[in-house]
């Protein structure tokens, strides 16, 4: 095809990019992110660094990416800031390291924020796609994130057009920036199924740089099979909310759902999807995974709105070998639409998160590790949970072999509060903390969601705690964190009276 702007190789591409420049890439996790181009700004950065030239990049993208984008730059040292999300492990350590400096955003804020001019001029948007016009229609891949707010303001936009992806996925996308204030109105979507924008995005063709041919997968790996704390969380999470409607606070038609990324979220899916309690429902949410895929084909979920496709491999495959049944069953937004806290609370949605921590009374520590060392970030999670009609955690009991409870008196990094969290699931059970005190709160938690190994020790802390509306020892109330850190075991804490 005869576009009106040049083919470049990676290189070429990569040459147009200079040092101190802010960059938006398109995409939503690993889905849709670009592949080639960041490899080869990688390189370019390593040969500035070797000839003695600093080269560094401010980098935003919709949320975390592949191994070929946030791995090869922070591996070649070429991130001076980073925003709002990441995964990968090499970026993480040099945040950790404070080689790089990263802002933690809620994913809904990503777009506002870039329009509002806090980090600067956007210099390039480089967007992977699957279709180009020489009209500069873009039409994406499997991922969006912010690809559309970043085109419009980029000054110059490159495009990574995928041939491993299918040319007709025109029609899959939902494409809408609403008005800044004043000026903003309703976002009117009133059902998952809505749509109100474009399929593609418009830009002026004089602003593509030029266009990268790539025939490349999305990075995205698999999940690993439900082992036996997973599927009990699953199946907690499900019994719990059949009983819901069972006791009419959630009405018998269901409600649309949210779910995070990982095991557990896919896990908690696929037991929704086998609970027979459990009617056909909607999802609004912002990755899709393999186990809504599945439960799209049985008719057990009706639709499912999202930022993303997060499909491993082989199961993106099959949603390509059948593409029209999905066409009216999966739309993909963009991340300021499908986390918006507006639609949030307008649908009503259950929303299913995971924790790293969570303390008696029910605030959840999401991002740090020992309240100091970022894993990877807050993501979506606080644009559903304050939002959310039942807004529900899940996390393991125990991790590090029982080494460190996940139940703790309180949280070493604060993301969610007890004001917004409603449910707690573990493998041992479910707490419900709605309309329960600080000292309910505690009690439930301990009986249903704690180890067995941990119980009489948190029971022990509200012992040593037992004054005030909270029962909150400041000098006990990391004591758990602090028998890890000084002698490998929470187990090993020592109350101070």
């Amino acid at each position: 095809m005869n576009y009106p702007f040049p083919t470049l190789s990676p290189e070429e591409a990569a040459a147009m990019v200079q040092d101190k420049q802010t960059v938006g890439f398109g995409g939503f996790t690993a889905a849709g992110a670009c592949k080639v181009v960041p490899l080869a700004i990688a390189a370019k950065a390593k040969a500035e660094h070797a000839a003695g030239r600093p080269f560094k990049l401010g980098v935003i993208t919709g949320a975390s990416t592949g191994k070929s984008l946030d791995g090869a730059l922070a591996e070649a040292e070429a991130i001076a800031w980073r925003t709002p999300y990441q995964s990968d492990p090499t970026l993480r350590k040099s945040i950790n390291e404070g080689r790089t400096q990263f802002f933690d955003l809620h994913l809904s804020a990503v777009q506002p924020t870039v329009r509002s001019g806090v980090f600067g001029k956007m210099d390039f948007a480089i967007i992977e796609a699957s279709h180009v016009t020489a009209q500069g229609e873009i039409v994406l891949t499997t991922g969006v994130g912010g690809a559309n707010t970043f085109a419009r303001l980029a000054d110059k936009i490159i495009i990574e057009l995928n041939a491993h992806h299918p040319g007709d996925l025109m029609g899959f996308h939902d494409l809408y920036e609403p008005a800044d204030p004043p000026l903003r109105r309703a976002i009117p979507i009133y059902s998952p199924t809505d749509r109100i924008g474009t399929t593609f995005i418009k830009v002026n063709p004089k602003k593509i740089a030029g266009v990268v041919m790539t025939n490349l997968a999305d990075e995205s790996g698999g999940f690993d099979a439900p082992d036996p704390i997973t599927t009990q969380i699953g199946q907690n999470v499900a019994g719990f909310l059949a009983n819901e409607i069972k006791t009419g606070r959630i009405p018998p038609s269901f409600l649309p759902l949210q779910s995070g990324v990982g095991n557990i979220a896919n896990a908690v899916i696929g037991a929704l999807g086998s609970h027979p309690d459990i009617p056909p429902f909607m999802m609004y949410t912002e990755v899709l995974q393999d186990s809504v895929v599945d439960l799209l084909e049985s008719g057990k979920c009706a639709f499912a709105s999202s930022c993303s496709l997060t499909l491993s491999p082989d199961r993106l495959k099959a949603f390509y070998a059948n593409l029209e049944y999905y066409r009216s069953r999966v739309v993909l937004r963009p991340q300021e639409i499908s986390n918006s806290p507006e639609i949030v609370r307008r649908l009503g949605l259950i929303t299913i998160n995971t924790a790293i921590e969570v303390d008696l009374f029910g605030n959840v520590n999401s991002t740090h590790v020992m309240g100091r060392d970022l894993m990877n970030g807050i993501g979506g999670s606080g644009d559903f949970t304050r939002n959310a009609h039942v807004s529900i955690y899940t996390c393991p009991s125990v991790a590090k072999k029982g080494a460190i409870s996940t139940i703790v008196p309180f949280v070493t990094h604060l993301d969610h509060s007890e004001h917004s969290v409603q449910v707690v699931v573990t493998e041992h059970g479910v707490a419900d903390l709605r309309g329960k005190s600080p000292h309910e709160r505690a009690e439930v938690m301990i009986n249903n969601c704690v180890h067995p190994d941990y119980r009489e020790s948190l029971r022990g802390y509200l012992a040593a705690s037992n004054r005030g509306h909270v029962q909150q020892t400041l000098h006990n109330a990391f004591g758990m964190h602090l028998a890890f850190l000084e002698g490998g075991d929470m187990r090993n804490v020592k109350w101070k009276v």
